[in-house]
Parts: structure tokens; C-alpha cells; sequence
């Protein structure tokens, strides 16, 4: 069966962002829009050629058609063999599970992660490298430099492939294996954690829901929560992936998993509860009448690390995004184990997690994982806290009380500006950049400002420096206040607030978090003119 080489022109607006390429459905399915970027990849990830390449995204719309866009192209571009999750859909940790133990070349992942979906929603597709994680900025430039000069795709003339059914097929030389999406995935989990601790605890009359908001991991918390854990069948709610979420928001907060929280709450509510989202790969972590912040989630982990079998040795160190609240360098420091503090984005961990430098991970948006693959993991942070549980016999709050009682508690939370008109986005940042180096030594309210800058990353493992990855102003109390502009949007700006405080006295510990940041929160929208620059009196979701 001959390829095709087909004449296309390049778009100018596909420079992937944190997480891989993200538009609208419809810009996708403009043209040639998607086949050019699937064409960049081929043209500039080489060992693509004669080698295995995984494929799969969270089902959302658009997946299916893109899955069989992608592996004709595949094949006309000599790309020896796929694996496929079944039906098109692979978690984004299962894939990064999968290209490792299979030793593939790379992945494709079609996701927005915890975007909207539907005909009216959106749609994303990153390529992964062969460690199971994302590409670094060298290579996604590389891809979108490709994008800007591309002026043919490759294709091949045939049938589309049927992926409902697991088995092997072949398109001309190209050897497609649809594959079990949970199989690999649900094996590693078996290897890292005390199945046998938490399905005796489960069986105690522990109860717990998993909310798969209508997502991608609904196949893999019931293999493993209700099917292999022995939890009660309905323990996992809205497991049924659908295209466009059932018409929900695929984000795993307060807000969006609003019914999940209320499942908690008050006499009849449940032990333990948490959410996924688009594409597995975040968490939210919920007690009875209790809610761990995502800082606070990595925090505890870290510090009951060896109650995991996997790290029953302990952990070489941890590593954080810089908006994340510092409740985990105050572990490290206990531990006396390396603390890394790196941009958004999980790739900048890849080269930490590859060279054993950490074990745990995590970023405030939700995200939290360890090295057992190369992308954060919704399913792993939820077994995890379920494994130390387990382990102390104790509740969630209790847990997280303890914690806070022994490290003190950085009180923590981020102020969500969606759909911010960008050019007023921008000249907010703009501004506040034009004042960092007066700001060192002054009073905002009262607070000695101690440092001011626009964060700059140098990694201590290829030397690569990432600049502008947000502004940092930190006070002599401890306190801190970052501004940054969301990647992982498709309209508009998303302008993020980040603040946090340190308490360290148990008696002020149990403040609610919005009351003890209130003077915080009026000094950064003074700082930065949030409403007389955006129009915006209140952000659009609080976290």
C-alpha cells in the first residue's frame, strides 16, 4: 500500500504550551491543522522512524477521528509499530506506563486534560519521549519551528483501523497492537503499594467514593478500586468515559466536584473521597468535612513515604513547581533530603526523577506523582494516601492536623482570573515586572518584602534555563505572593493568584483559609490592580 504526500500551508499559532498543543475542537478539525502538527512530530522526532510509538487520549470528542488521522500518518512515516489502548483511550500516566515498559521510541497523547470537552469544547494532543514524559522545551520548539516552514504531510490511502476489540493488526508495514488501556497501569500499582493493607481496610466498612467525572479513569478505578481492592460497586461514580463529560467540568475541585464534596459532609458522609480529571493526571484529595490542599497532599506524602512498600527505604528527595506552597520544604529539611523548586510544567521534573535526584512530586494545580512514570498521576496520589491511611489507622483530617502540628501549616490558596482579556493580562505582568527591583526592603501594608523577582529556572542536570516563569514576592514573615499567566487555556488569559502564609502555632491552625489570607489577598490586588486592570471584582473559581 503506497502513502500519499499531500500540500498543506502552515498555521502560525501551534507552539505548544506546558502541556502539549491545545485549541478548540473546531481549529482542530480546520484543514490541515492537526495533520500539520502530527507531521512536525514525525519530522523532527527521528527515532520515530522504524520504531514503536503509543497512542491514546481520555476519549473526549474528536479522539476517535484523531486516533485514526494519527496512524495513517504513522505509517506512511515508517513507524515500525503502535500500541493503542483500546477504543482509543489511554490515561496520560498509563501512557507514560506503557511507552517505559515497552520501551517505545514515544508517545502521542490527545488531551486537554481538565479543558472542557464536546463539539463546542477542546482538544489538545503533546508528544511524550521515550522516558514516559513529556518533551522538554528544546524539542517542543524544535516541533513548532517545523510548523512554521511545513509545506507537505504524509499519509496513507486506507480503511480506518478497528480499535474496539483488543488484537493486531497491520497497515502496510506497520504492525498496530490495540492493547488493554488498564492492564500495564494497573500491574505497576500492584508492585508500588500494600493492595493487601487497603483491601483489609476497605473491607472494615471504610468507605470512600471516586468521582471519574465522566473521564478517563472510570475503566481505571474500577479495575483496581472496585475489582481488585474489593470496594463496593459504586464506589467509583460517573466511570463511564464520555465525550463531552457529560456536559461537566473535568477539573477535580471545589467547585467542579461540588456533588463529591458533598458526599463528605455532615453525619452520613464518607470516610475518604477524591476525583480525577480530563485525562487522569490530577487529583483531589478529600476527608469526612475535610479537604487537603494539593501543597498539603504532597507535604504528608512525602513525610509518610516509607509507610509505601515501594519507598520503604525512604525518598533521595522532592520536588515542587514554584507556585506550590513550601508545606513540602519543610519535610525535606526534617528528612534532610534534596528540595527542588521548578517552573509549571511535569517535564521539568523529568530530568530530576531520571537521574534518581527525587522520588515524589507535585504542583498545586492538583498534581502530585512519584517516579514510577514521568507524568503526575491522579490514580497513584489517590492509592497512596489510601496506603497511609491504612498505615496510621488514623483519619484524613487527623492526618493532616498531625502534620500540621508537627511542621506547622502554610495556609495556601489560588485565585483563578479566567478568560482575562490577554493584552490586559499581559500589561498587568508588565507592570508588576517593572517594579520588582524596587520592591526588596520595602512595606506593602506593613510586610517587609524580602525578595521580588521574575522566577528564572536553571536545571542542575542538563544546565537549561527557563526564564519569566512567574513573579515571586516573598515577605520576612514567610508569606508569599506569586502572579502567573495560565498555559493550559485555549481563550483569553487565565491570570492565576497565588498566596500563602506560614502559621506555625497549633492554636491558629484551624483558621478557614480565605480568613487567614484576607489581608494577604487585598495587599496582591492592590500590589497588581487585578479589577481596575482586568474588570474583574472576585475571581471565577477559588482553590
Amino acid at each position: 500500500m503506497s502513502f500519499t504526500t499531500y500540500s498543506t500551508h502552515p498555521f502560525k499559532d501551534q507552539r505548544p504550551g506546558t502541556s502539549g498543543l491545545r485549541k478548540r475542537v473546531e481549529v482542530f478539525r480546520q484543514g490541515n491543522y492537526l495533520k500539520n502538527f502530527v507531521q512536525a512530530v514525525f519530522d523532527t522526532q527521528l527515532e520515530l522512524d522504524g520504531g514503536t510509538l503509543v497512542l491514546g487520549g481520555d476519549g473526549r470528542f474528536y479522539n476517535r477521528e484523531a486516533i485514526q488521522i494519527i496512524l495513517r500518518m504513522a505509517a506512511a512515516n515508517r513507524v515500525a509499530r503502535v500500541l493503542v489502548g483500546q477504543g482509543g483511550l489511554l490515561s496520560t500516566p498509563a501512557a507514560s506506563c506503557v511507552i517505559r515498559k515497552h520501551g517505545a521510541a514515544g508517545g502521542l497523547i490527545l488531551s486537554a486534560s481538565h479543558n472542557p470537552g464536546g463539539p463546542d469544547g477542546d482538544f489538545g494532543i503533546k508528544y511524550n519521549m521515550a522516558n514516559g514524559g513529556p518533551a522538554p522545551e528544546k524539542v517542543t520548539e524544535a516541533m513548532f519551528a517545523r510548523t512554521l516552514e511545513i509545506s507537505n504531510y504524509r499519509s496513507m490511502n486506507s480503511e480506518d483501523v478497528a480499535l474496539d476489540v483488543i488484537g493486531n493488526h497491520q497497515l502496510d508495514d506497520m504492525q498496530i497492537e490495540v492493547i488493554d488501556p488498564v492492564a500495564d497501569y494497573a500491574e505497576l500499582m500492584t508492585g508500588i503499594f500494600d493492595f493487601d493493607a487497603i483491601r483489609g481496610m476497605l473491607a472494615s466498612g471504610f468507605r470512600m467514593r471516586f468521582d471519574a467525572m465522566h473521564a478517563i479513569t472510570g475503566p481505571y478505578a474500577t479495575r483496581i478500586l472496585e475489582q481488585m481492592l474489593g470496594a463496593p460497586q459504586g464506589t467509583v461514580i460517573n466511570g463511564i468515559p464520555l465525550e463531552d463529560f457529560g456536559g461537566h467540568h473535568p477539573d477535580p475541585n471545589l467547585v467542579h466536584a461540588a456533588d463529591l464534596v458533598a458526599m463528605t459532609q455532615g453525619p452520613e458522609g464518607v470516610d475518604f473521597a477524591a476525583a480525577s480529571d480530563g485525562d487522569g493526571d490530577r487529583n483531589m484529595i478529600l476527608g469526612h468535612d475535610f479537604f487537603v490542599t494539593p501543597s498539603d497532599s504532597l507535604a504528608v506524602l512525602a513525610a509518610n513515604a516509607t509507610l509505601i512498600p515501594a519507598h520503604r527505604q525512604g525518598i533521595p528527595g522532592v520536588a515542587r513547581s514554584m507556585p506550590t506552597s513550601q508545606a513540602v520544604d519543610r519535610v525535606a529539611r526534617a528528612l534532610g533530603i534534596e528540595c527542588f523548586e521548578t517552573p509549571t510544567g511535569w517535564k521539568f521534573f523529568g530530568n530530576l526523577l531520571d537521574a534518581g535526584r527525587i522520588a515524589f512530586c507535585g504542583e498545586e494545580s492538583f498534581g502530585t506523582g512519584s517516579d514510577h512514570v514521568r507524568e503526575k498521576d491522579g490514580l497513584w496520589a489517590v492509592l497512596a494516601w489510601l496506603n497511609v491511611i491504612a498505615g496510621r489507622g488514623q483519619s484524613v483530617a487527623d492526618i493532616v492536623i498531625d502534620h500540621w502540628r508537627q511542621y506547622g501549616r502554610n495556609y495556601y490558596t489560588r485565585h483563578d482570573y479566567e478568560g482575562v482579556n490577554s493584552k490586559d493580562a499581559d500589561e498587568l505582568m508588565d507592570a508588576l515586572r517593572k517594579r520588582l527591583p524596587h520592591l526588596p526592603g520595602t512595606l506593602l501594608d506593613g510586610m517587609e518584602v524580602s525578595y521580588a523577582d521574575d522566577f528564572s529556572y536553571t536545571d542542575p542536570i542538563d544546565g537549561s534555563v527557563s526564564e519569566r516563569q512567574g513573579i515571586r514576592i516573598g515577605f520576612s514573615d514567610g508569606a508569599r505572593i506569586v502572579f502567573r499567566l495560565s498555559g493550559t487555556g485555549t481563550v483569553g488569559a487565565t491570570l492565576r493568584l497565588y498566596l500563602e502564609s506560614f502559621e506555625p502555632d497549633p492554636a491558629r491552625q484551624q483558621m478557614e483559609t480565605q480568613a487567614a489570607l484576607a489581608s494577604l489577598i487585598a495587599t496582591a490586588n492592590n500590589l497588581a490592580g487585578i479589577e481596575s486592570r482586568t474588570g474583574r471584582a472576585a475571581p471565577d473559581v477559588v482553590t
